[in-house]
């Protein structure tokens, strides 16, 4: 998330009203970088995927915290003293190990309304929710009241509630623009925030941690792998453009031209990074050839086919 905020700010560092922005390439979109993933088929080790879901998760909590520390108006006490309550009562509530949804979903609503009204953004509120939902439990271990309450929003967000985000926040009115307009400064510092801070931050700190052996490469990835789902981190959409509407809303005079031009570089800067991490993963070799390169031997028992390792 840091390279592509140092990648917009440099570019943006002259005019102060479009460095309040320097968020907005930081962000990763989850569902549109999963489904660019899903494309390349059997050329992604699903290893990957499991990489990929979760750093677009930590992403989007880390923008989230951004926007909450950031983005946030003027803090009124009392909201969050009250909110700190209902926080209270949800630890509460988890640690009595009570397994309903009601409960949680009462005092979680109230903890939306005080952060909101506290000046912080509620989008805290959730996460904040989400973490106090106990995910086991311990007398129906089959039954998880996390997992039932994902399975019962899954469909109303898939279909409704991002659909509506989308529709609502990338709409761009193209009469009289020109693909010059796509190198003014602040479309320019989010197309290449996306592009090359999140390549270059992912990839780069990746293979870093893995030549210091802090982690270890996905397992049946190789480096082009990696690189193309690093690619695949820069489209930003939703979350990106939520960022950049907090950003410039209250910017005066100059909004509208401001909010415009935020979203042509995140359609751009999105739709770059989703063809070059599909390209990319699709000129990989399939999983099984790159498995194959690295495999050792399997000692089978005599009369076993000498093929069979490179065929499994």
């Amino acid at each position: 998330m840091l390279v592509p905020a140092i990648v917009y700010v440099l570019i943006n560092a002259g005019d102060r009203v479009a460095l309040n922005g320097w968020a907005i390439p930081a962000a990763t979109d989850i569902a549109f970088a999963l489904g660019v993933l899903a494309l390349a088929g059997k050329r992604v080790p699903s290893s990957l995927k499991i990489f990929l879901l979760a750093l677009a998760i930590m992403d989007d909590l880390g923008a989230i915290v951004i926007i909450a520390l950031f983005y946030s108006g003027d803090l009124a006490t009392s909201s969050l003293i009250l909110a700190a309550f209902c926080l209270l009562a949800l630890v509460l509530l988890n640690r009595l190990k009570v397994m309903q949804i009601t409960p949680y979903m009462w005092v979680g609503a109230l903890l939306w309304i005080f952060v909101l009204k506290s000046g912080v953004h509620a989008t805290l509120a959730g996460v904040a929710l989400a973490l106090a939902i106990p995910l086991r439990n311990p007398r129906e271990p089959d039954n998880s009241p996390l997992e039932y309450l994902e399975h019962e929003l899954h469909t109303w967000v898939s279909f409704l509630i991002l659909p509506v985000f989308a529709f609502a926040n990338a709409g761009v009115p193209f009469a009289g623009m020109s693909i010059g307009d796509l190198f003014h400064a602040v479309p320019l510092g989010i197309m290449l925030g996306l592009v090359v801070g999140k390549l270059v931050g992912v990839y780069g700190f990746s293979v870093g941690a893995i030549k210091m052996g802090l982690a270890q490469m996905p397992e049946g990835a190789t480096n082009r792998h990696l690189f193309g789902v690093a690619a695949l981190c820069g489209i930003g959409f939703t979350m990106s453009l939520f960022i950049g509407g907090l950003a410039f809303e209250h910017t005066g005079g100059d909004a509208e031209t401001y909010l415009l031009s935020h979203r042509l570089g995140i359609l751009a800067g999105s739709l770059i990074a989703g063809v070059l991490g599909y390209l990319v993963l699709r000129l990989a070799p399939p999983v099984d050839t790159a498995q194959a390169v690295t495999a050792k031997p399997d000692l089978k028992a005599p009369g076993s086919a000498p093929n069979q390792v490179t065929q499994s």
